[in-house]
C-alpha cells in the first residue's frame, strides 16, 4: 500500500509540474525545439521565386540557428508585400524593381536599372524598414522572343533587327500586355514599330504557338523555362522599352538585426545567378517536374553554396 501511494503521489507530482510548465510557456530540457526561432520565406506562384525560398531556407538552416517556414503560392508582389507589413512572412524570395516600383512604391517606371535598385533600396527602408538586398543577377523582364532557326536565318539579335520584318509577322501576346500602360503594347508601338497581326492569347499558349509556327514573334518572360523548351531567342531590347525586372530578396529589418548573418547570404548570392542560368533551373522544375527543393540543393552544392565569391566577407 504505501509503494502504491509513493506511485501515486509521484505521478500527481508530475502531472502538476507539466501544467505548471505549460501555463508558464516553459518547457522541459530535450523535449521541445521551440527554443529556435522560425523566419518565414514568402515565394510567389512562379516556379523562379520557389527555387529562390528553398534556396534561402537551405542557407539560412545551414548558417544560423533559426529554423525556417515556407509560405508559398502567393498570388502577387503586392500580396508579399502587405504579408511583410502585417508581419505574415519575414522574407520576400523574389521581389522585382519595376514590380515595385509602380506598385508598392506607386511610382513612375524607371528604365534605368541602376537608377531603379537606387530607388528601391532607399524607398523600402524608409518607408517600410525593409531592406531590399542586392540582385541576384537575373531578371524576369518582358522580352519579345523569336524560334532560334528564325534568328540565325535572319541575322536577328535586337528587337530593332525584326523591323524589316515586322508587317509581315504574326505576333503572340499575353492577354494584359495588350491594353497595358506604360511598358504595354501601345508604348511598345512608340518605341519600336507595330506587328503585322497581334494575337492576344493566353501566356501559357504563346511559346508553344510560336515553336510550332503558328507565331512569328511571341511576348515572353526572360527566365521562363519554356523558352529553353521550345528553341526560343530572347531579343535584346536596345533601346531599354521594357523597364528592368531585376530581382532580388527583401527582408524584414528586424529580422536582419536578429539574424544579421542573412545580410551575408545574400551578398554571396548577389549577382551569382544569370537570367539563363535562372532560365535552365526553371526549365529543370516546369519542364522536368524535379523537385524544387532538390533543384536548389544541388546548385548550391554545385557552387559551394557561394562561399568563395568574396561578396559575403569583411
Amino acid at each position: 500500500m504505501e509503494v502504491n501511494t509513493v506511485k501515486s503521489a509521484l505521478f500527481k507530482g508530475s502531472i502538476l509540474l507539466l501544467l505548471i510548465l505549460t501555463l508558464t510557456g516553459c518547457t522541459l530540457p530535450g523535449l521541445s525545439g521551440t527554443s529556435k526561432d522560425t523566419i518565414k520565406i514568402g515565394s510567389l506562384t512562379q516556379s523562379e521565386s520557389e527555387l529562390m525560398a528553398e534556396m534561402l531556407s537551405i542557407m539560412i538552416e545551414r548558417e544560423t540557428d533559426a529554423n525556417t517556414s515556407l509560405v508559398t503560392k502567393l498570388g502577387s508582389s503586392i500580396v508579399q508585400h502587405q504579408g511583410m507589413k502585417r508581419g505574415d512572412i519575414d522574407i520576400s524570395s523574389t521581389r522585382y524593381t519595376g514590380t515595385d516600383i509602380s506598385g508598392a512604391l506607386g511610382m513612375d517606371p524607371i528604365k534605368d536599372p541602376e537608377k531603379a535598385l537606387e530607388v528601391v533600396t532607399r524607398e523600402f527602408d524608409n518607408r517600410f524598414n525593409q531592406t531590399w538586398a542586392e540582385t541576384y543577377g537575373f531578371a524576369n523582364s518582358y522580352s519579345i522572343a523569336v524560334t532560334q532557326k528564325f534568328a540565325e536565318e535572319n541575322n536577328i539579335e535586337t528587337i530593332s533587327d525584326l523591323k524589316p520584318y515586322a508587317d509581315d509577322l504574326r505576333f503572340g501576346v499575353n492577354n494584359a500586355w495588350v491594353n497595358r500602360e506604360g511598358d504595354g503594347y501601345d508604348g511598345f508601338k512608340k518605341t519600336y514599330f507595330d506587328f503585322g497581326d497581334v494575337f492576344p492569347m493566353n501566356l501559357g499558349l504563346v511559346y508553344q504557338a510560336a515553336a510550332s509556327g503558328n507565331m512569328d514573334a511571341v511576348l515572353a518572360y526572360s527566365t521562363d523555362g519554356r523558352i529553353k523548351e521550345f528553341k526560343l531567342k530572347v531579343l535584346e531590347d536596345d533601346k531599354q522599352f521594357f523597364p528592368p525586372y531585376d530581382a532580388s530578396p527583401v527582408i524584414n529589418n528586424e529580422t536582419l538585426e536578429k539574424y544579421p548573418e542573412i545580410s551575408e547570404i545574400t551578398k554571396r548570392l548577389s549577382g551569382q545567378i544569370s537570367t539563363e542560368e535562372m532560365q535552365e533551373l526553371n526549365y529543370k522544375m516546369d519542364v522536368e517536374r524535379k523537385n524544387p527543393k532538390k533543384i536548389a540543393e544541388q546548385f548550391l552544392e554545385k557552387n559551394n553554396y557561394f562561399e568563395n565569391t568574396g561578396k559575403g566577407g569583411d
